[in-house]
């Protein structure tokens, strides 16, 4: 297993967040909290406004209202030591090998010396080791996914963002991802994960947060919304029912 990390205060809080293009409110009021060491799927069709949450948790679009806050306290410009978005298509520095990245986050976050060690040993772990002189362009989604993450890990985020994380990965790569998310949540990183692939998210989450047309219609653990709607045995049941 990946070293423990701090899995002390409240975690990551979205309260109120509004986020208006024009006349269209992409997403309208939304309040939830993803607690340290917890996973929590952030799920809703096409349009629902899962991305555009992901990256104002992330500070990449400016919220209309509400705010977003770690253990309490509002994020600001430094939010990136607090918060750590991947998104659908992973972006890597194409001419920077998957070594040279961690190299990168290790400088830029002022680490102390012997990080390299934990560098390799993340390597190790993600199945990178053999890719450690590889460039960027070169990764598949897989592999730029992977080295996100064990730059995250490096870098001692402890809330990671990923959106759509499944999409585009072969079985293998599913599974490998699946096993690294359960490491992670683990450790104690709060993991908020967007997907249309309800089987993975019944799966891997152990609350979801449903939305439709930016608004929360239903959250909470899978068997708890079930018995709620009174619905079937499934979280495809359940998220058909508050979203029609």
């Amino acid at each position: 297993m990946i070293g423990m990390t701090e899995t002390r205060g409240s975690g990551l809080e979205v309260q109120g967040l509004e986020k208006r293009f024009g006349e269209l409110r992409a997403v309208d009021g939304l309040s939830f909290q993803v607690g340290p060491g917890e996973t929590v799927g952030l799920l809703g069709p096409n349009g629902a406004g899962k991305t555009t949450t992901l990256l104002c948790i992330a500070g990449l679009v400016r919220p209309s209202a509400g705010q977003v806050l770690w253990n309490g306290a509002a994020l600001g410009p430094e939010r990136g030591r607090r918060v750590t978005l991947i998104s659908e298509s992973p972006e890597v520095y194409a001419m920077l090998t998957v070594w040279e990245h961690l190299v990168f986050v290790a400088r830029s976050c002022r680490l102390p010396d012997g990080w390299q060690r934990r560098g390799e040993d993340l390597l190790d772990r993600f199945g990178l080791l053999e890719q450690r002189d590889a460039l960027g362009e070169s990764l598949s989604k897989g592999m730029r996914q992977k080295t996100l993450i064990a730059a995250s890990v490096l870098a001692g985020t402890p809330a990671l963002l990923l959106d759509e994380p499944m999409i585009g990965l072969d079985p293998r790569g599913q599974r490998e991802l699946r096993d690294m998310l359960q490491e992670l949540r683990e450790r104690g990183i709060a993991l908020l994960i967007s997907t249309h692939l309800l089987e993975s998210a019944e799966t891997i989450c152990d609350r979801v947060v449903i939305l439709k047309q930016g608004r929360l219609v239903a959250q909470g653990p899978v068997a708890e919304l079930r018995e709620r709607q009174g619905s079937g045995q499934s979280l495809e049941d359940v998220f058909l029912e508050v979203t029609q």
